[in-house]
């Protein structure tokens, strides 16, 4: 049986590539999740952010609905998360299993991150594609918004707490009810080298 560089090679003899199959490679198999405590205090500059989001709207979606709903936090917005996120952690967390160590770390990444992005949900008014469907489409534009941020040397983390599907955040974020926040994705650029890859990926 051939391995899969053979029949990587094979393919690429067989048939001219129209992109460069290699870098697109490597950028997919140097995609990491990067938790925000990894950021260094470079900013990521706002170009870069709707590049990354450009290409994140981008992904398929059935029935074309393009569900994803991107709410970007920079600069002065960040305040507005740094004083609502924490306090609504608290507010629907049951007080025997709350942790102040884990509001102190949602407080801390609103005041160190440079940009957090709000992923969202916006439901099809006509309910003709399966409520799944769209989750799965908007999961695809996270998946290029982690690989764009990748080409760029940002890291990405996408975190979903329990607290981001409640209603309060739905107010927050001016969603309507049929609408959903999927999680919060941190972007900023590691102060140590790249990650490298230690676990292992299932075979075909």
């Amino acid at each position: 049986m051939k391995d899969k560089s053979q029949v990587l090679a094979a393919t690429l003899n067989g048939n001219r590539m129209k992109y460069n199959l290699s870098e697109i490679t490597e950028v997919i198999k140097n995609r990491r999740s990067i938790s925000p405590e990894s950021y260094s205090d470079r900013k990521v500059h706002r170009e870069i952010v709707e590049n990354i989001l450009s290409n994140g709207t981008w992904a398929p979606s059935h029935g074309m609905t393009e569900p994803w709903r991107f709410k970007v936090f920079m600069g002065e917005g960040m305040k507005k998360l740094e004083a609502f996120l924490p306090d609504l952690y608290k507010s629907s967390t049951d007080p025997a299993t709350f942790s102040q160590k884990k509001f102190d770390k949602i407080l801390l990444r609103t005041q160190e991150v440079s940009v957090i992005v709000a992923i969202c949900m916006e439901r099809d008014r006509t309910d003709r594609i399966p409520e799944i469907e769209e989750v799965e489409a908007v999961a695809c534009a996270v998946q290029n918004m982690y690989l764009t941020a990748t080409a760029y040397g940002v890291g990405g983390f996408w975190s979903s707490p329990k607290f981001v599907y409640s209603d309060a955040m739905k107010d927050f974020l001016g969603l309507e009810a049929q609408d959903k926040c999927l999680g919060l994705f941190y972007m900023g650029y590691p102060k140590e080298e790249w990650p490298k890859a230690t676990e292992s990926r299932l075979s075909m």
